[in-house]
């Protein structure tokens, strides 16, 4: 791809909309500075470039969360766009326009997509039964129900979908609770509106296939799990009590949050454009505008079937692309409030720099869908070595020499060094625009690497001492300053503080990535200030700390001993067998193990071929009698407890070599023991 950009480009760039139920935490802050540096990034290159966000106000929780506060929805919903917008401004994310989806525009819009979908046939009424939360009295969306998976049988899943890919609906989980109380819901009938959207299979399975709005992984995903079959209605409506859009020709009825959400991308923009003197046209209906969604792999199904399916029918511009990341894990697990590593936005700005966590995820993130994982060691060891030990130290050595000389008129013999960072702009350019940014750091490196030598070499401390020597020590002082600038303009998008800084140097603001081309000379140079200091891993371990205790303080405030209610039915069924000593237990060899491939056996019953990795070369191939509650695909890579040392017996259908471990009753009901991630095949359990 050229790094050269297409001029006159105008874009539009929307991120996910957060939801106004809660706090930003540094996995929000993934997308949010992704989209950022990309924006940026655009702009330095002399795109006009709009960045589009809003607040997700509506649904049941913001419903069941004002009347526990005592305040109106309204109310909640004010200061939690106040609360966000405070903390993306902390992290230096830059909003064209912040705007919220219960907004007049907002409405008046929806009722435009509605219309549209009525008029082409789209929409279907019918009575269906629906999960109902008796003690919060609601019925409850997709997102405030979690249960088991009635495919693969991972417990705590989400009421719409499973880690494992499987969708479904609410009712059909296995066990289901409610998220806003912890009852079990009843059934309820109500009437429901949905749209049909098999009824647009052809376009989205050729929108999918040949628009080059997805990457590859999730297009071939779509076609695999989804396209390939027919589509399942949308429903679209949600029963009162819901804080929401009544929808006009269905009184008592009210779209869904996802209905409205995605519309409150072009909402936000007819805000902006009422403001800027623009017309929406020009930004939603025309060719010539590129639409950019910036979202996270949870949401795929949403922005990648239905929001195109609304788009097309409503004549809006489809999507140029849809770019997916993946969600963050912290030294290689989910992060967890218990842990103190779902850390909230204001936390971390009390404890650390936003230069920093920029620089970091800029540092992981590729083009691919992949989770990051922010290792404590490796982000100190990041942040210190590369911002500080190579960017900054590179001027901030002869920063206090350069106030004095200032800048040479010409620019001094550097060995090719200046000559060789302006040819490397177009392959960093052209990682950015591919939000390859792991890349372009890796490149950015590579040139301060190379040209912090020049400084240790030239050692410009010792020019100081010597008078006879002033024009030497400003040739030194111009090179390492106009390497610096160069590194300080390729890095503006993910470091604007740096640029700035650099600018006020150098007396030249940074707006523009050409200014990498040409070198400033025969100028003054301000005094020097310190730009960045290191990280500090006690700082870290504080901010830990301090997230720690403050989910310690929501779990008692929420939950004081009652979030649990485990029935005592499976232990009736089946009580405790009869004690054993710690030298019985020992005999058990467990062990961790990955799995390396899953097979059907036709002829039997109730088991799946598994083979079992140890580590290295060691195999075990085992039957295990699941095949009612897995789907083989589902296990692959899977790591799981076996019993290793178990002696292997042999069956009409091969020899099983030991056994993995489960639990429930049987048949559809049993579910693997989970190993966390970390965990390493060929590790005993004790």
């Amino acid at each position: 791809m050229s790094g050269r950009p297409k001029m006159n480009r105008r874009i539009l760039v929307t991120s996910a909309l957060p939801y106004a139920n809660g706090p930003i935490h540094i996995g929000h802050l993934v997308e949010y500075i992704q989209t950022d540096v990309w924006v940026r990034f655009q702009k330095l290159r002399g795109n006009r470039c709009i960045y589009i966000c809003a607040d997700d106000t509506h649904g049941t929780a913001i419903m069941i969360r004002a009347r526990k506060e005592g305040r109106s929805e309204e109310e909640l919903i004010a200061a939690m766009s106040e609360e966000h917008q405070r903390d993306f401004a902390g992290f230096d994310i830059q909003f064209d326009n912040y705007g919220s989806t219960h907004s007049d525009a907002n409405r008046e819009i929806c009722g435009e997509f509605w219309q549209s979908l009525r008029e082409q046939g789209l929409i279907t009424e019918r009575a269906i039964e629906q999960l109902y939360d008796p003690e919060a009295e609601t019925f409850l969306a997709d997102r405030f129900v979690r249960g088991t998976c009635p495919k693969c049988g991972r417990t705590d899943q989400a009421g719409d979908n499973c880690t494992c890919g499987h969708t479904y609906s609410p009712t059909d989980l296995i066990d289901p609770k409610s998220t806003l109380s912890g009852a079990t819901p009843v059934m309820k009938e109500a009437t429901h509106l949905f749209v049909q959207l098999d009824k647009l299979h052809d376009f989205l399975a050729d929108w999918v296939d040949t628009s080059g709005a997805l990457q590859n992984e999730v297009a071939n995903y779509l076609k695999g799990h989804f396209l390939s079959e027919r589509l399942r209605d949308w429903d679209i409506s949600r029963p009162a009590p819901y804080f929401g859009f009544e929808i006009p020709d269905s009184p008592g009825n009210y779209w869904y949050v996802w209905f409205d959400a995605p519309i409150g991308y072009v909402a936000s923009t007819c805000q902006w454009c009422a403001s800027a003197g623009e017309q929406l046209d020009d930004w939603w209906k025309s060719d010539q505008c590129e639409v950019h969604h910036f979202i996270g792999k949870d949401i795929t199904y949403f922005h990648t079937l239905f929001w195109p399916g609304m788009l097309k029918t409503a004549g809006y511009s489809l999507p140029t692309k849809v770019h997916i990341h993946g969600f963050l894990n912290v030294d290689g697990k989910k992060m967890s409030k218990r842990d103190g590593t779902l850390i909230s936005a204001e936390t971390y700005l009390k404890y650390a720099k936003p230069s920093y966590l920029r620089y970091f995820y800029a540092s992981k993130l590729t083009s691919r869908v992949e989770d990051l994982d922010l290792g404590i060691d490796e982000f100190t060891d990041k942040v210190n070595s590369d911002l500080v030990g190579k960017v900054v130290n590179l001027a901030s050595r002869v920063g206090k020499f350069a106030h004095k000389t200032g800048l040479s008129s010409s620019y001094p013999d550097d060995g090719g060094l200046f000559d060789a960072a302006a040819a490397a702009g177009d392959e960093i350019a052209a990682s950015y625009e591919g939000c390859d940014y792991a890349k372009a750091m890796r490149r950015i490196m590579e040139l301060a690497d190379a040209a912090n030598p020049f400084v240790e070499h030239s050692k410009p401390w010792e020019l100081k001492k010597d008078p006879a020597r002033e024009d030497e020590l400003r040739d030194v002082c111009t090179v390492a300053l106009n390497l610096f600038r160069q590194l300080a303009i390729y890095l503006a998008p993910v470091l604007p503080d740096l640029a700035a800084q650099c600018g006020e140097l150098l007396g030249d603001p940074i707006v523009s990535w050409d200014q990498s081309r040409q070198p400033l000379l025969g100028r003054s140079v301000a005094k020097f200030k310190r730009m960045l200091d290191r990280v500090q891993t006690e700082d870290l371990k504080k901010m830990i700390d301090e997230s720690k205790e403050l989910a310690a303080a929501d779990a008692d405030e929420s939950s004081p001993g009652t979030q649990f209610s485990d029935s005592d039915a499976p232990l009736k069924e089946e009580p405790l067998a009869d004690e054993i000593t710690i030298d019985d237990f020992a005999k058990v060899d467990l062990r961790v193990a990955r799995v390396v491939s899953a097979e059907q056996v036709p002829e039997a019953n109730k088991l799946l071929k598994l083979t079992l990795s140890l580590g290295g070369d060691e195999r075990r191939v085992v039957f295990a009698g699941i095949k009612a509650a897995y789907q083989p695909e589902s296990l692959v890579g899977r790591l799981v407890v076996m019993a290793a040392n178990l002696q292997p017996r042999k069956m009409r259908f091969g020899l099983s070599e030991g056994m993995v471990t489960a639990a429930g009753p049987g048949g559809a009901e049993v579910f693997l023991l989970n190993v966390d991630e970390g965990a390493q095949p060929g590790q005993r359990v004790h």
